[in-house]
C-alpha cells in the first residue's frame, strides 16, 4: 500500500502534466468582455453598413461619406451583440441625392477630400431584427 505522502506526490505530478499540456491561448478571457472580431464578418459588416447609414444621416454635408477600411473592430455578447468598430472614413463624390453609395469614389481634389476616424458603437439583437448605435465620435484625420 502506498504511503499518503508517495499518493500525493503522484497526483501533483498528474496534474502538473495535465496542465503543461493544456494549450495556452494568450492571456484569460474575462467572460462578456469585448472580443477582436473579423473586419469581414457577417455580422461586422451588417454593423458597419448601419452605422455609416446613420452617420450620413447626422451630418449635415452635402456628400456621402463611407468607409476607407476598419482600423479595428470588436464584439461582444450581452443580451445582443455590441459590436465596436474604429473606422476611417472619407468623403465620396456622391452627393445625399445619389441612391447607391457602395460605387461612390473617394473625392481626390484637395479642398474638397475629407477623412475621419470614428469610433461607433452599435447593438444588434439579430433574433428581433433591430439594431441601434449606441455612440459614436469622430475626428478629422
Amino acid at each position: 500500500m502506498a504511503s499518503p505522502l508517495r499518493s500525493l506526490l503522484l497526483l501533483l505530478a498528474v496534474l502538473a502534466v495535465a496542465w503543461a499540456a493544456t494549450p495556452k491561448q494568450g492571456p484569460p478571457r474575462l467572460l462578456g468582455a469585448p472580443l477582436e472580431a473579423d473586419a469581414n464578418d457577417e455580422g461586422v459588416q451588417r454593423a458597419l453598413d448601419f452605422a455609416v447609414s446613420e452617420y450620413n444621416k447626422g451630418n449635415n454635408d452635402a456628400y456621402h461619406s463611407r468607409a476607407i477600411q476598419v482600423v479595428r473592430a470588436r464584439k461582444q455578447l450581452v443580451a445582443g451583440v455590441n459590436y465596436f468598430l474604429d473606422v476611417e472614413m472619407g468623403r465620396t463624390t456622391c452627393t445625399k441625392s445619389q441612391p447607391n453609395l457602395t460605387d461612390c469614389p473617394f473625392h481626390d481634389q484637395p479642398h474638397l477630400m475629407r477623412k475621419a476616424l470614428c469610433s461607433f458603437q452599435i447593438y444588434s439583437v439579430p433574433w428581433k431584427g433591430t439594431q441601434s448605435l449606441t455612440k459614436f465620435s469622430c475626428k478629422n484625420a
